[in-house]
Order: structure tokens, then sequence, then C-alpha cells
């Protein structure tokens, strides 16, 4: 078997882990900021053995990405506790757009006509989770989904940032500031700890904060640009099949056609960026 071959069955398998984020969030009875806190603990340990010896520069690149990614996972847990899974994920997918938008201002790169065209068509998206009928915890939730992207965005521009460096060294630093956040929850909290919660924890960090995360480091080394991006827009398309099939959550249709949107937006711009220039794919 190729070493591209291997990567696409990699990459596979990491989305596929992803995706089962929501079911997990929505199965745990942990308070989110525990429940994120615990699983970042179980990440960073995985990540560390991965690398046996991480180098810390303590570069502002290095620490401002490793602080929006612990905001980004924090925020993805409360959103998807407070909002469906599905408008959660579908909402934070719109985090490309947000790098186009911040680049101007922190890379000094800007957004072409056909960014510019895509970031228009994802805002029309994201207002769609809006026009339905929401709870106040709901609207909470979609606003916080909004911050989790927006924090995705710079995590991934400080990360494009670290030229000589490596981001998976942010990504252990960013997992252990999220568990050290988390830690007072998680110590006076009022949590369940029983074989059902250790294992939800276990899984979320071991796989699918960390494992993932590992695949995608290696696997996007072997594959191309579009080949990447259009293998990982089946994460946010699993996520909401698994909520459905198992919690029998379901996106008001309104989210389900903003969700289309996004998807297709993303992926169209994807596309055509590529054509032209590398692009980075963001961290699971």
């Amino acid at each position: 078997m190729s070493s591209r071959s291997r990567a696409v069955i990699g990459l596979v398998f990491s989305v596929f882990l992803g995706s089962t984020s929501g079911v997990l969030i929505k199965l745990s009875s942990w308070d989110a900021m525990a429940l994120n806190g615990a699983r970042s603990f179980v990440a960073a340990v995985v990540v560390w053995a991965y690398l046996r010896h991480p180098n810390f520069t303590w570069s502002k690149a290095q620490v401002g990405g490793a602080v929006f990614f612990a905001l980004q996972t924090i925020t993805f847990v409360q959103a998807t506790k407070w909002t469906t899974a599905a408008n959660a994920v579908f909402i934070q997918f719109a985090s490309p757009i947000w790098v186009a938008l911040f680049s101007i201002w922190l890379l000094g790169e800007r957004p072409s006509r056909r960014e510019w065209m895509t970031i228009a068509v994802v805002g029309l998206g994201m207002l769609l989770f809006f026009s339905g009928e929401l709870t106040q915890t709901g609207m909470w939730g979609n606003l916080i989904a909004i911050l989790s992207g927006v924090c995705t965005a710079l995590a991934l521009i400080a990360m494009r940032a670290q030229k000589d460096g490596s981001p998976t060294e942010t990504i252990l630093l960013g997992n252990l500031i999220a568990g050290f956040v988390g830690l007072p929850f998680i110590l006076l909290g009022d949590n369940t700890v029983d074989i059902r919660e250790v294992g939800i924890i276990l899984y979320f960090g071991i796989f699918q904060l960390g494992l993932t995360f590992i695949i995608i480091s290696l696997a996007i080394k072997q594959l191309s640009a579009v080949e990447t991006i259009l293998i990982q827009t089946l994460a946010p398309i699993l996520l909401s099949l698994w909520v459905f099939l198992i919690i029998g959550e379901k996106p008001s249709p309104p989210a389900m056609a903003g969700a289309a949107i996004i998807t297709t937006a993303v992926t169209i711009n994807a596309i055509g960026s590529a054509r032209s220039k590398p692009a980075i794919t963001p961290p699971m």
C-alpha cells in the first residue's frame, strides 16, 4: 500500500473519530468546563507521548496559538451543550472564512474576490441557524459556536506564523491550558464518576482529541489541499448523522439549509484556493 493510500485511510479514520465529539458531549453528564478539562489532560498526555521531547520556544505565536486553541476547545464543548451538536459543528466549520478575515490584519494577506464572495455566502448560511425557533440557551449556544470558530481561526493563524517551528507543541500547550482551566470544575463540581463517564473522557482524550490530531498531522503531508479539505467535510455530516441516530437530535430545517450552504461554500473556496496556493488544514 502506497503512502498516499495510507494517508487517505488514516485521514478518513481521523474524521470518523472526530465526528463522534457531538455524541460524547451530549451523552456525558459532566459540566462543559469539567468535561473539556478532563479530555484535554488526557489528550495532552497522548500528544506529549507522541512528541517525546517537545520543543517549547515560548514564542508569541506558540503561546498565543495555544491560548486560542484552548479557547476553541472550551467554547466548542459549551456550545454543543447549549445548542444542537450539528449547529455547533457547522457554525464552527466556518473557521476558514475567519482565517481569511484575520489574515488581512495579522498576516498582511488580503482575501481574493472569490474569498470575499465565500465570506458573504457563509454569512448567509450562519444567519439561517438563528432564523428557526430557538430557546435563549440555544441562541447563546450558537453565538458561542461562532466564537469557537473565531478562536479556531486565530489558533490556525498563530500556527501558520511558526515557519520554523512545530504546531504540535502549540496543540500540546493548548490542551494543558484547557486542562488547568477546567481543573477547578473537575475537583469542585458535582460530576458523576463512574465507568461510563470515565470511558467517555478516556475515549474523548485519547482518540477524538489526541490520536485524531496526530493522524491528521501525518496525513496532510501526503495529500493535496483539495483532497484534505474534501475528506474533512465529512466530519460535520457524520456528526449530524451520529447525533440523530444515537440521541435523536435533529437540526431545524433552516439550520440544515445553513449547514448545506456553509459546507458548499467552504469546499468550493478550498478547491479554488488550492489551484493558486497551498491551503492549511485546521486542527480537529
